[in-house]
C-alpha cells in the first residue's frame, strides 16, 4: 500500500497536447487518397484526389508542428520535466512522443518505478502459456497500453538501426533464438535505468562494483 501521489498541473497540460497531437496524427493518416486505389483511378483523377486535399493536409502539419513546438516549450520551461526528459531522450530511438507518452504513464517515475512492471503494462514482455506437458507460444498481456508498446516497437527499430550497442545486443538475442522484438524491454530497461541513475545513455557505461 502506498499513498496516491496525483500527477502535477505540468502533467495534466502534457496530457492535453500529446492527445491533440494523437488525433491530429489520425487524420493525417486517413485523409490522403488511399494507395490501394491506384488501380481504379486513372494518374488524373489521383492527381485530383490529392490536390484536394492538399491544403488541409499542410494546414495539419502546420498545426502538428506547433503543438510540438508547445510540447517542447513547456517541457523546457520546468526544470524537474526537462531533467527527466533529457535522460529519456539520451536511449538511442526514443523521441519526444515517446519520452512524454512513458512521462504520463509513469507520473513521472513515481506510480510506476520498476522497469519489469512497466515492461508488462506496456506488452514487451511475453508470457509462456504452459499447462502440463502442454506449451504454448509467448503471448503478452491483451490488457497492455497499445500506444505506448506501439511507440517502443517503432524506437526498437530505429535503435537497431543507428545504435551499434544494440544492433550487436539485437543479433545476439536472434542468434540465441529469442525473439527479436527484446529490444523494446531492453529500451525500457535502459530508459528506466538512466532516470533513476540520473545520467544520459553511455553504450560504454559499467555499473562501479560496490
Amino acid at each position: 500500500m502506498r499513498l496516491y501521489q496525483a500527477p502535477r498541473l505540468v502533467l495534466a497540460e502534457l496530457d492535453r497536447l500529446i492527445a491533440r497531437r494523437r488525433r491530429l496524427v489520425g487524420v493525417l493518416q486517413v485523409l490522403p487518397p488511399l494507395s490501394s486505389s491506384e488501380g481504379f483511378l486513372s494518374p488524373a483523377e489521383q492527381q485530383a484526389e490529392q490536390q484536394g486535399c492538399s491544403a488541409s493536409l499542410r494546414a495539419l502539419r502546420q498545426d502538428l508542428a506547433a503543438i510540438e513546438k508547445a510540447i517542447k516549450a513547456l517541457i523546457a520551461a520546468d526544470t524537474a520535466l526537462a531533467h527527466r526528459y533529457e535522460r529519456i531522450t539520451s536511449v538511442p530511438g526514443v523521441g519526444l512522443v515517446t519520452a512524454v507518452e512513458i512521462l504520463l504513464t509513469t507520473n513521472e517515475f513515481q506510480d510506476r518505478a520498476d522497469p519489469k512492471h512497466y515492461a508488462s503494462y506496456v506488452g514487451v514482455v511475453p508470457f509462456e502459456r504452459s499447462s502440463g506437458q502442454y506449451k504454448g507460444r509467448p503471448r503478452v498481456s491483451t490488457q497492455a497500453n497499445k500506444q505506448v508498446k506501439t511507440l517502443l516497437h517503432l524506437a526498437a527499430l530505429t535503435a537497431v538501426r543507428f545504435s551499434s550497442a544494440l544492433k550487436a545486443y539485437y543479433d545476439r538475442k536472434v542468434a540465441e533464438g529469442k525473439n527479436k522484438l527484446l529490444v523494446r524491454n531492453k529500451l525500457v530497461h535502459l530508459i528506466f535505468a538512466c532516470v533513476q541513475q540520473d545520467r544520459n545513455y553511455d553504450k560504454n557505461y559499467a555499473p562501479a562494483l560496490v
